[in-house]
């Protein structure tokens, strides 16, 4: 046996001996007939890049947990041979994407390559190579799906690529959000002719052709398919479709059972981290009760899989432009707390994915919070309420629910304070995520108290020092508080991204400051 095979064999040796102890992770091939064909998860790699050991510690407790496919949306991570253009500061070698795959082959995981080829790619159409296929000059989400040769000879190259170095039967093709459809003179054009659900399916038939030829099963996101469904029977009946759903109503996007008439499989898609979450307040709730009502749905849905999303995110991004609408540099809009900090509700839906009944939040909750921290009752209810404390966010300068941000302090501070009064016995830096995250939300509260005084019709320039004062405070603390976030995050993401996170939650706070310096 090679000493990967030993340390691979030890590894869930272990896990399996944990497993038996805790059982949140209770293993697949223990049961016998399963819903679920796919239990799957799906890593964004867009921005908060994975360190190579972290890509397979993950995939071992993925493995511990029952699942047995991940999703691996490398975007610019990925070291593409004849595309070299499109990879990143962050990419990874060939040689480390070969090792990973090969870890998760060992393991029992397959892992599929998610590469978007109409919307969503900003990572490709920011190169100037490649610029000339753009929906828009300036909002370069979308390839123009009329430039059908280009993109054909593109994708077959990006897909070929892929298929070299995954094993898997499918490949993913994107497809979601795909907003400028029709926005070009020439598109405009099309769909006055034809309909944009015919624009839209005559570029992803194009694209499902190519990997099915290459021997393959596409997979795509179902929203735009479920919007403009008038011409779907036109794509190959192999397609499959992934209806995300982060806690909204069922048919969200569309009519599904439509769809599903025609003879097309679905998988399902909850989420652990998406839209409204943001470095300063996650919607705890909305996640739990997403899992609670869309997995059994989709168990009842005859959905063959089920891969829960994390999204990093928003896709959406701010741009330094160069002359002519080329592009110097790209900045996300939005930022989550790291994946890191939420081991909790992956377990929870590994959970949900091994029971027939809809999982009860509270309950899991507390259960995890004694077994896998060793607190008692008292304490458990503190890590409770605050996972379960509503979230509020602060639109246009102003909290959605409360009458300023001060009373928004006053309803969290309680919850926070209690969370750090506890003490896990074990696991402890796990549990250190959450209580950076209260830090955090505290401390972006405190900034906003600043920002709402300097934002008011009753400030002027004398009360300019005060705020400073204030602010330099806050400022101290962000320091603390980045310093901690480098410690529980090292060897997870890459240091100069961590710096990067650093500097990006801090940014607004410098700016204010040295505006208000040219006032005193």
């Amino acid at each position: 046996m090679t000493n990967k095979k030993l340390y691979i064999f030890i590894a869930i040796f272990v896990v399996s001996i944990f497993n038996a102890t805790f059982g949140f992770a209770a293993n697949v091939w223990d049961k016998g007939e399963e819903d679920f064909k796919i239990k799957g998860f799906h890593l964004d790699l867009r921005i908060q890049v994975m360190t190579p050991q972290a890509l397979k510690d993950f995939a071992e407790e993925m493995h511990g947990f029952g699942l047995n496919t991940l999703i691996v949306e490398w975007e610019g991570t990925y070291p593409f041979s004849k595309h070299a253009t499109i990879s990143n500061e962050y990419s990874y070698s060939r040689q480390e994407v070969e090792d990973f795959i090969s870890f998760c082959e060992e393991l029992g995981i397959k892992v599929i390559p998610l590469q978007q080829s109409l919307g969503h790619v900003e990572y490709i159409l920011r190169n100037p190579r490649y610029s000339h296929l753009k929906e828009d000059r300036k909002d370069i989400s979308q390839i123009c799906p009329l430039k059908t040769e280009e993109s054909r000879a593109l994708f077959t190259d990006l897909f070929r690529d892929l298929v070299e170095s995954h094993n898997s039967d499918y490949i993913h093709i994107g497809g979601d959000e795909t907003y400028l459809l029709g926005h070009c003179e020439l598109c405009s054009q099309k769909v006055k002719e034809v309909g944009k659900s015919k624009l839209f399916v005559d570029h992803m038939k194009m694209i499902t052709d190519i990997v099915i030829e290459m021997g393959k099963t596409p997979l795509m996101w179902a929203d735009i398919i479920l919007k403009y469904p008038e011409a779907a029977s036109e794509l190959p009946s192999e397609t499959i479709f992934i209806d995300w759903n982060y806690g909204w109503k069922i048919n969200h996007f569309g009519d599904i059972p439509n769809l599903q008439k025609l003879g097309y499989s679905f998988w399902g898609a909850p989420s652990i981290r998406s839209h409204p979450d943001n470095w300063y307040v996650t919607d705890w709730p909305t996640h739990f009760k997403n899992q609670k009502e869309f997995i059994p749905h989709g168990r009842k849905n005859n959905y063959k899989g089920m891969v829960m999303t994390s999204w990093s995110t928003t896709g959406l991004y701010g741009f330094t432009w160069d002359v002519g609408y080329d592009v110097v540099d790209m900045t996300q809009i939005r930022n989550t707390y790291p994946m890191s900090g939420f081991r909790i509700l992956i377990a929870s839906y590994a959970a949900s994915l091994e029971k027939e009944e809809p999982i009860d939040a509270k309950e899991f909750v507390l259960a995890y919070a004694s077994e896998r921290f060793g607190i008692k009752e008292n304490e458990a209810l503190n890590l409770w309420s605050f996972l379960s404390f509503p979230p509020e966010l602060i639109v246009n300068g102003k909290p959605e629910k409360s009458d300023n941000v001060e009373e928004m302090k006053a309803k969290f501070a309680e919850v926070r304070d209690d969370l750090l009064k506890v003490a896990p016995k074990s696991n402890i830096m796990e549990f250190e995520h959450f209580k950076l995250m209260a830090d955090l939300r505290m401390h972006y509260l405190d900034y906003k108290q600043i920002e709402a005084v300097y934002n008011s019709e009753s400030f002027s320039q004398d009360m300019t020092s005060q705020l400073i004062g204030q602010l330099d405070e806050v400022l101290e603390d962000a320091k603390i508080l980045s310093e901690r976030f480098v410690d529980l995050n090292k060897g997870f993401l890459y240091e100069s991204e961590l710096e990067d996170q650093n500097i990006l939650r801090t940014q607004q706070m410098l700016v204010l400051h040295n505006r208000l310096s040219k006032l005193k």
